[in-house]
């Protein structure tokens, strides 16, 4: 012992007197002196695998307090506890947010199978760990029936050969973060200073585990933090950007810019394509292409945007905003932009809504300040002796005015049916205005004269922006187009002889034209139009035949002659029923399927004996006469 020789010289020592025959006495003391010494050596090997092991923590203290990520942290754990305790394999499962163990991390591991793992509750050592708050080991797991296997779990172990295994849990405080697991590939009987050991680390590495994911989460809060400040700074530059903006399209609109100059600025602060519609949905102003627009979409938006008084997304790349004053519909806004609106970009959109329709206030007010002008030249242009004043002079004045009477005009006469003509005078006020037009007062009926070709499309555009504006019907007729001062009281005329026939015909709140009415409009007109009449009713089939060389519009007048019936109407004309069955087709083709109903069947037919007529004047060598025939 004092030369620290090995148990082996002991033992031999042992041998030697054995076999030299000794006293039975000195051979018992001998025996015995063995016995001390072996438990000395025993007892000294202990004491140094104890200040090892102590040593091996110390070291492994010192490691886990550097600032490392988690699954660096628990890879340095599982490497210290395998060699800190000699397992052949070593792993750490921990808790997710549901409650589940789940293993992150192994060390020493032959297969795949293990890392992962997520471990089912109730069972295995781990579980029965948690549990008890101490650590619980096994000789051979799977072996041993007082633990309670899972077929997920006994398939890692068989997998990777394991017998003995020691599960150690994770505390820090009252709660417990996850477990710390060693294992052998043979049957090994654990002894307590190792034990005493892995429960000591255990301990440092929970704490360890904790410190992380505190530090983990000031790292996270910090990123969040600085994340808010780039934005607020962002927000910031992007306010002052917008604030910029908006006092560049107030400059305009003071400055007295028209709405498409305002418009290319509110697109360019916004990045992206813009209308500003009326409320009938006509295209005031525009800057940028809006390709394959969905105006169903947008239509929609509009309505939910005046419902909320604020824009409203119509799809996932275009925005309606609302122009209002007041209750008032003065239109919306429609913009495309290039990247999605974000912050306190759809302020500026609504912003921008609000410049136009401080806009379209300063129209109005301006229009109310040229209306008596503009009403007196109308009145004029409308009087019995529209030429009181020398053509000249009334040009000029209209020049004056922006308008060019040389140029193809309407006449459009509104009439409200709700007896609310205060707000219907100064919308057209307006409205003239901004169409480049003349609006007086007649009569009880608000007439414009508007710069167009076709009244239909006129009349139509009026009742469907003051209607909603007055919340009840609007009648209008329309006239027109043509040229000159001396044509605008003739168009009054016809325009209002239209109002009267819709009135009689039931069709109050109704819009038309003297086209639209038919042969009522021919008989409307002040100069007989029968060629657009006849054009109307059976331009296609006239002109098929002048084509084809086909026969169509005789088949009509037979077919009519012969009270709509194919077989005489054959007989008439010396062909075959099929023939006139398949020409009939021809001209439902060409004349749509309502030809044959009683209102269009009698236009038809007038159609037909005005031609016949005109051509058997024509025949007769009178073109004057066939101008007095019509």
């Amino acid at each position: 012992m004092a030369e620290e020789a090995p148990p082996s010289r002991l033992e031999a020592l042992l041998q030697r007197a054995r076999r030299s025959d000794p006293d039975p006495g000195e051979l018992a003391r001998l025996e015995r002196a063995v016995q001390l010494a072996r438990e000395v050596h025993a007892s000294v090997d202990r004491r140094q695998q104890r200040e090892a092991g102590y040593a091996a923590l110390v070291d492994t203290a010192r490691d886990l307090t550097f600032p490392y990520d988690l699954d660096t942290l628990l890879s340095v754990i599982t490497r210290r506890v395998r060699l800190l305790l000699h397992f052949d394999m070593a792993y750490v499962a921990l808790r997710d947010d549901d409650g589940h163990m789940v293993i992150h991390t192994s060390e020493g591991a032959t297969t795949a199978l293990n890392t992962g793992l997520s471990v089912e509750s109730g069972s295995g050592l781990g579980h029965q760990a948690l549990i008890s708050g101490a650590p619980l080991w096994t000789a051979d797991y799977l072996n041993d029936d007082s633990i309670a296997h899972a077929d997920s779990i006994d398939q890692v172990v068989e997998a990777e050969g394991l017998h003995a295994l020691m599960a150690v849990p994770l505390r820090c405080g009252d709660s417990a973060v996850g477990v710390l697991y060693g294992a052998d590939r043979k049957v090994r009987h654990y002894t307590p200073v190792e034990i005493g050991l892995i429960c000591s680390l255990a301990d440092l590495a929970a704490v360890a585990i904790e410190r992380t994911g505190v530090l983990q989460q000031a790292h996270a809060q910090l990123a969040d933090l600085e994340l808010e400040g780039f934005r607020a700074r962002s927000s910031l530059a992007r306010l002052e950007q917008l604030g910029e903006s908006y006092s560049r399209i107030m400059s305009l609109l003071v400055a007295g810019a028209d709405l498409t100059t305002v418009a290319k600025a509110a697109g360019d602060a916004l990045d992206g394509a813009l209308q500003m519609r009326d409320p009938a949905g006509r295209v005031l102003a525009a800057a940028g292409e809006m390709p394959d627009l969905d105006e169903d979409a947008v239509a929609r938006a509009v309505l939910a945007a005046h419902a909320q008084r604020g824009p409203v997304e119509a799809d996932d790349r275009t925005w309606v905003a609302p122009v209002t004053a007041g209750t008032e519909d003065l239109g919306v806004v429609v913009l495309r932009p290039v990247a999605q609106l974000v912050g306190q970009d759809s302020w500026l959109l609504q912003t921008t809504a609000q410049a136009f329709a401080v806009h379209l206030l300063m129209q109005r007010s301006a229009a109310a300040a040229e209306g008596p002008v503009r009403d007196e030249l109308l009145d004029e242009l409308l009087a019995v002796s529209a030429t009181a004043s020398p053509p000249h002079q009334t040009a000029q004045r209209a020049r004056r005015l922006d308008m060019d009477l040389e140029q193809p005009h309407v006449v459009v006469v509104a009439r409200p049916e709700g007896g609310e003509q205060g707000r219907a005078v100064v919308w057209a006020s307006s409205y003239a205005y901004r169409m480049s037009g003349l609006k007086t007062v007649h009569g009880g009926c608000i007439v414009l004269l508007l710069p167009g070709t076709d009244a239909s499309a006129a009349a139509r555009a009026v009742a469907g922006e003051l209607t909603p504006l007055l919340g009840h019907p609007v009648s209008v007729g329309a006239a027109g187009p043509d040229w000159g001062a001396a044509s605008i009281a003739r168009m009054h005329r016809e325009a209002t002889r239209c109002l009267d026939a819709l009135t009689a015909l039931a069709g109050v709140g109704c819009a038309a034209s003297a086209q639209d009415l038919g042969f009522l409009g021919l008989l409307l007109s002040d100069d007989y139009d029968v060629d657009a009449f006849i054009n109307s009713a059976i331009g296609p089939v006239l002109a098929y035949d002048a084509e084809r060389l086909t026969d169509l519009t005789r088949t009509l007048e037979a077919y009519f002659a012969s009270g709509g019936s194919p077989t005489n109407a054959a007989e008439a004309l010396y062909v075959h029923p099929n023939t006139v069955s398949r020409r009939l087709e021809r001209i439902t083709e060409l004349l749509g399927t309502e030809w044959q109903k009683p209102g269009r069947a009698l236009e038809v037919q007038l159609a037909l004996r005005l031609q016949r007529t005109r051509g058997v004047l024509r025949e007769r060598g009178g073109a004057g006469a066939a101008g007095e025939g019509e």
